[in-house]
């Protein structure tokens, strides 16, 4: 009753909030990349094409499905390292020594509890480890994403230069593909450890991903 209370916005203005910044950015992205790719196709001696069609492109789906890939490879790693892997004074990660309540045994007897903690077996198994399964899937299909882009993207560019086109498993061997992959990756990597490190020492009043202000350096998790 009290959640009741507060309006739509109160209770889910998180979501709200970074799904409005993501429809934002992705069509900024698309007009730009629009006029980018139009850009190119105009060099290399081609007609310029329509926004919709643009959208269908290998352009489009390599530079949105690069992105995507990396940001679900990075959660679904941090959901799965953090289960086990422990950094000392770090707001990111579990207690050293006290058990955490993420790792109790699922009771079907709570209030609230899913239908799959209350139904038990093959459902439980699938259900305590589905944000991992779900991390795991998006990034899959968003690499798939990425390489299909990038293969039609370099092959419309290698007829327009009057070159031979390249197979799947050719393709695989280009520096290109692995170049923009691993570019994503590494930076991922690098904002996942900035945010473990910094936590020990500096503080976000307010922020849940952020130990209490008078805590500790070295008191480990929130």
């Amino acid at each position: 009753m009290k959640n009741q209370k507060k309006s739509f916005f109160y209770r889910n203005s998180l979501s709200i909030v970074f799904v409005f910044l993501f429809i934002v950015t992705i069509l900024a992205q698309a007009y730009f990349g629009w006029q980018e790719h139009n850009q190119e196709l105009t060099d290399l001696g081609a007609h310029q094409i329509e926004f919709t069609t643009y959208l269908r492109s290998g352009h489009f789906f390599s530079a949105t499905f690069e992105n995507f890939q990396s940001e679900f490879l990075q959660m679904a790693l941090y959901v799965i390292l953090t289960i086990s892997l422990r950094q000392i004074g770090s707001a990111e990660s579990k207690d050293l020594v006290k058990p955490e309540d993420v790792d109790r045994v699922p009771d079907p007897s709570r209030p609230g509890a899913p239908i799959a903690v209350k139904r038990g077996g093959w459902r439980l198994i699938i259900y305590q480890n589905s944000l991992a399964i779900a991390f795991i899937v998006l990034f899959i299909i968003s690499w798939i994403g990425h390489f299909y882009g990038s293969f039609i993207d370099y092959n419309q560019e290698q007829v327009l230069k009057n070159q031979p086109v390249k197979n799947i498993s050719d393709f695989l061997k280009e520096p290109l593909f692995w170049f923009e992959t691993f570019q994503n990756w590494q930076s991922e990597f690098l904002s996942v450890a900035s945010i473990v490190i910094l936590t020990i020492f500096l503080r976000q009043k307010g922020s849940p991903e952020s130990k209490p202000v008078d805590a500790s350096h070295m008191e480990t998790g929130k």
